[in-house]
Parts: structure tokens; sequence; C-alpha cells
């Protein structure tokens, strides 16, 4: 029996064929902490005894939830992460002088590399899977053994094979294809397993689209997103090494066996799709934007940015959509990139005067929103649309408020309607 790319990155890593639901331990490419959950694992680390990182250019402190500081708390929360940084003369620690979102940033950076084992403090390290890379969340105490150590222990997942196929239609993205694969396993579905995205729709899906799949693999319960290196990579890649001087280290690029065994295959006839929106308070309970439509849902705020909508891409679809019109008098826009090189693209593009000139906000980078934490909490009763990852309750503010995630276009639509509203119909 063949094996799964997740497999094939362990095996390398082992320096043995391993199979899924093999306990192994092996060395960690890229540590990746933040700002919330670098300060837990740095006192782990120092009540450890250790003096130094086992890498030291393996680990990447990205300062993306509350910076600028939104009070004193998050202030010296963020100096224990500064300090640890300056002393140990870290190389990828980013801050507010190059911020970014850190799913968005590190692979911008050139950081995240086909082949690579990688961790993070952060339930959407998944995110890396697009690039064909073994990337998962931990908890800041295993953060903290694998930068004293170089490496950890996983159990190797079964893979869940999501098939894709089909041409998407007008305004479907990779959001909604995500979004239709948690409402079909639903929240639980993919618990401590891969989903790997195949198919012959994947053509049709650049890297924006395929970084939103993995990065919401996690809300399935997957271990991992992953998608195998195609041209689309490649070009990506390609990029991000001229951009950098270079890519972190050479790509190992694995591909799954014809006869790789999956527990479960999953088919999406993504031609058939439309915009997804998933109601409070899962991101299971993903409905057709039609009924959203016929439910007649009236937004007081519109989000879009973090990790998993904050890219360039999404920028260009909001800017396209609201281009000439004004947001609706009783709904906000706020617009978040994920990080400063997308901010300085946009601008260049005339994408941040159209944003504001329809009456959006637009904020530096940042994860603020997002988990509730600033720069856009909502208040008791008030309804979102956000192109976010996760709409539980309280997610963004006052417990009694209503999250519906949606892509970019649908969020920009609603935004100039006042009522959630399928882009399709903007004319």
């Amino acid at each position: 029996m063949g094996q799964t790319i997740t497999e094939k990155i362990f095996s390398e890593h082992a320096g043995r064929p391993v199979k899924a639901g093999e306990i192994v331990r092996v060395d960690i490419d890229m540590v990746i902490g933040n700002d919330i959950t670098t300060p837990i694992s740095i006192r782990a680390f120092e009540e450890s005894g250790a003096e130094k990182l086992a890498n030291p250019d393996g680990f990447a402190i990205v300062m993306d939830h509350y910076i600028p500081a939104k009070d004193i708390a998050s202030a010296n929360q963020a100096k224990i992460s500064r300090d640890f940084a300056l002393k140990h003369d870290l190389k990828y620690f980013f801050d507010e002088k190059d911020m970014g979102i850190e799913h968005a940033l590190l692979p911008e950076k050139g950081l995240v590399v086909p082949g690579d084992v990688i961790i993070g403090a952060d339930s959407h390290t998944c995110t890396h899977g697009a690039l064909g890379a073994f990337s998962t969340g931990m908890g800041s105490t295993d953060i903290s053994f694998a930068i004293i150590t170089g490496g950890n222990w996983f159990k190797v997942p079964e893979t869940i094979k999501v098939e894709l196929v089909g041409k998407p239609g007008p305004h479907i993205y990779g959001k909604d294809i995500i979004l239709e694969v948690i409402r079909i396993l639903g929240v639980d579905g993919a618990l401590y397993k891969a989903l790997e995205f195949t198919g012959e729709a994947l053509q049709y899906l650049q890297m924006d689209d395929r970084f939103s799949m993995c990065n919401m693999a996690i809300e399935a319960g997957a271990k991992n997103g992953i998608i195998a290196v195609d041209e689309i990579t490649e070009a990506y890649l390609e990029e991000r090494a001229k951009a950098n001087g270079g890519l972190r280290a050479e790509p190992k690029i694995h591909y799954s066996d014809p006869d790789a065994e999956y527990c479960q295959t999953v088919t999406i006839d993504v031609g058939k799709l439309s915009p997804v929106i998933a109601y409070p308070f899962l991101p299971s309970n993903g409905k057709p934007v039609e009924q959203a439509v016929a439910d007649k849902i009236k937004i007081d705020q519109v989000m879009i940015g973090s990790c998993t909508n904050g890219r360039l891409e999404d920028l260009r679809i909001a800017a396209e959509i609201v281009k000439g019109k004004r947001v609706a008098r009783h709904t906000r826009m706020i617009v978040t990139p994920a990080t400063q090189r997308i901010f300085m693209q946009a601008e260049k593009e005339g994408l941040i005067d159209t944003l504001i000139e329809a009456g959006a906000v637009v904020s530096n980078p940042t994860c603020g929103a997002c988990l509730g934490g600033y720069m856009g909490i909502l208040g008791d009763g008030e309804k979102c649309v956000s192109t976010t990852n996760r709409n539980f309750v309280g997610r963004m503010g006052a417990r009694t408020s209503e999250i519906y995630l949606a892509n970019s276009a649908v969020a920009a639509a609603s935004a100039i309607a006042g009522y959630i509203t399928d882009p399709r119909e903007i004319k």
C-alpha cells in the first residue's frame, strides 16, 4: 500500500517509512509563536533551565494579535516576547516594523516551503499546508519543548481525501469550498485527520484560495490541511524567492501514491456551489447565499481580513464590488490587510482609496477583530458578516452578537446593501 503526502513528510523526517496511526518523534523545521501564546512558551523554556534554542533560525515570533498594544496588559505581554527575541538574537522576529498576520506573513517571507514540518501555538497554523507542508497547531508548552529540543512527538494522522471537480462559477472561492467541506463533515468530522485537497478544480484555485481552505481545516477538527505542489504553487514559490532573495530552505516535494490509503473520500462539484454562508454559531452551519438573502438578515458590521481572507485578492474583490458605491448607513465596514506588503500593494493599485471612498475603515494588519480583541468588537445583538474563520458565541464581542462567515465578495456586497446579499446580483 502506498503513502499519502502527510505520511511521506513524516517518513522523511523520521528516517524510515511510517503509516497513519504510528507515533513518531521528528525534528521541526519551523516553530511559530505570536504575542499571545509565546509568553507561555518562554516561561516554560526558562523554568526548564534551558539557556539556548536548539534551532534559533527555526523559530519565528510574529506580533499580530494585540499589536500595536491595545492596553497596558497587552503591552507588557508583548514586552516578554520582545525581550526574549533580543536576548536570543532571533532572526525571524516580526514586530510593528514589519508586521503582518502570522499565517499570511511567513509564506510571504519565503519561510514556509514544501515538505516542512511546522508547528505553531495557534490553531490556524494548518494554513501552511497549502504549500505542501505538514503544518499544525499545538499548545504553548509543546512549542517550548520544540524550541528546547528541536523536535516533538506526533501521531501520524489518517487522511480524508477531498476531491474537487468542476469549475467554480462567479464569486465562488476557496472560502466557499472549505465551508462546504465543513458543512458536510461537521466540526469534528475530521478529528485528528489530514484533509488532502485534490482534483481537477484545483487548477482554478490560486494560492489565496488554497490558503483559505487549509486555514479552516481545523474547523472540521482536522490535524492538518494539505495540497500537493503544482504549477500554481511553483509560480508562487518562485515569486517569493525573487522577492526575498531566496526561500528559507530547499523545497522537498511529495505526492500521494496512486494506491495511498484514505479513510474517507469527499467529492464536491464546485461548479454547483453557490456562495456559502456559515450561520451562527458554528462554521459547519453552512447555507447557500440564496437562503440568507431570503432570510433578510440586516447587518451592523462587515469585517474583511484575518489569516483566512485578508490577502490581496480579497481586497481586489471587495474594491471591485464597492467601487462607486457607499456602505449602507446602518452598517460599518472594516478592512484589515493581512500584511504591510499587501497593504502597500493595495495602495499602489488604488484599492485602499476605493474602499475608503466607499465608507470602509482600513486598519493595520492585526488579528484583533477576528478574536474579539480590539479593532472591531461587536455590541449586544449586533450582526456581522465576516471573512474570518470562526463564528462561535462571543467570538467577536458580545455573547448576544451573531457572526455570519462568508467570502470577501459576499461581505463587500452585504456592506453596500446593509443586508446579506448575493454578490452575483450586484451591478
